[in-house]
């Protein structure tokens, strides 16, 4: 036992709330009580009101959270009651400990999919405040590129939301969930022509009062330029970026995410568009157009590859699970093709 586990420190731990009717929440106890990756089980009997039932609180191990949460569902938990559930950031339990060390797999790589999906689903709504930053994030671009200055472009791609709608999208694929990919592709066809707007009023409103010159061009940059130069590593760089912010969505390491959005031209080249639309510097625009459609392909092809590839572990534990002692205590049949 490591030293952290000799002080019964868990931090990988996902707490569940549960109301269900009577009948159907002795199953779920059945199951969870079973289950050696869980801890800390209460029953409240008849606690729940709206709906009437019973409501149990427990805590799981994170790698077997969303393999628990399927077997509830299949039980019809969520037909008739609720399941909620919230990351548990630091637990001192022995036998937190132990239901952590009984669950397959690092923490660190456990998915909890009801969470990805809750969060790119928050993600994808399009909204005043998504298109608020989407246009302050290509108009700090196009100061950028006005300015030839790196760290406002660097600024402009942490202040753009627009991973959101395309996290959002990948899961929708890989799920094949018809109104999420909707609601992810309205938010960025709907997000991107506002944002290039912005910034070609922006860049009229900067010609008409001389802020900058009338045969302005970003390919005269020195430092940023690359935003209307798409080339081989420029798919390469968004794709590998595109890989990292799913990760960081389905991991605990969502802190990664920054160094995702800052790695991306996305924002940078919308804003392009739109200075060159402005300048008719058809030649930037072209380049520019090209950066952003090279950026969003690759993110989305690297993002859907992750999650699908994580879809096929999750499934192979499963599978694997199936056999389990907790299904067989809760009346599941043993093996479900």
């Amino acid at each position: 036992m490591t030293a952290l586990a000799g002080r019964g420190y868990a931090a990988a731990m996902v707490h569940l709330r549960i109301v269900a009717p009577h009948d159907l929440a002795e199953k779920a106890a059945e199951l969870l009580a079973a289950s050696p990756t869980v801890c800390n089980l209460v029953v409240l009997p008849a606690a729940a009101r709206k709906p009437p039932g019973d409501v149990i609180l427990c805590d799981v191990a994170r790698e077997e959270a969303s393999v628990l949460i399927a077997d509830l569902k299949e039980l019809g938990v969520h037909r008739e009651g609720s399941i909620s559930l919230e990351q548990i950031d630091s637990q001192i339990s022995v036998a937190a400990d132990r239901a952590e060390r009984a669950a397959r797999g690092a923490p660190s790589d456990a998915v909890v999919w009801e969470e990805v999906e809750a969060r790119t689903s928050e993600s994808t709504e399009l909204g005043g405040t998504f298109l608020a930053f989407m246009v302050l994030a290509c108009l700090i671009a196009s100061v950028g590129i006005y300015l030839d200055s790196p760290i406002l472009i660097v600024g402009a791609m942490v202040v753009g939301p627009e991973f959101g709608p395309l996290a959002g999208l990948c899961v929708a694929l890989v799920d094949r969930r018809l109104d999420v990919a909707k609601r992810s592709l309205l938010a960025l066809v709907v997000g991107f022509p506002v944002g290039i707007s912005a910034a070609f009023l922006l860049t009229l409103f900067a010609l008409a009062t001389n802020l900058i010159e009338a045969d302005f061009t970003n390919s005269s940059n020195l430092l940023t330029s690359f935003i209307t130069a798409p080339e081989t590593f420029s798919f390469i760089v968004a794709a590998f970026a595109g890989a990292a912010g799913v990760l960081s969505l389905t991991s605990a390491k969502s802190g990664a995410l920054v160094g995702v959005l800052i790695s991306v031209t996305t924002i940078p080249a919308a804003a392009n568009i739109g200075v060159a639309a402005a300048t008719a510097d058809w030649s930037d625009w072209r380049g520019a157009m090209a950066q952003l459609a090279l950026n969003l392909t690759a993110i989305c092809l690297a993002g859907v590859a992750t999650l699908f590839l994580e879809r096929r572990l999750y499934r192979r534990r499963r599978i694997r699970h199936f056999g389990d002692a907790a299904r067989t205590a809760a009346g599941l049949p043993e093996r479900r093709r």
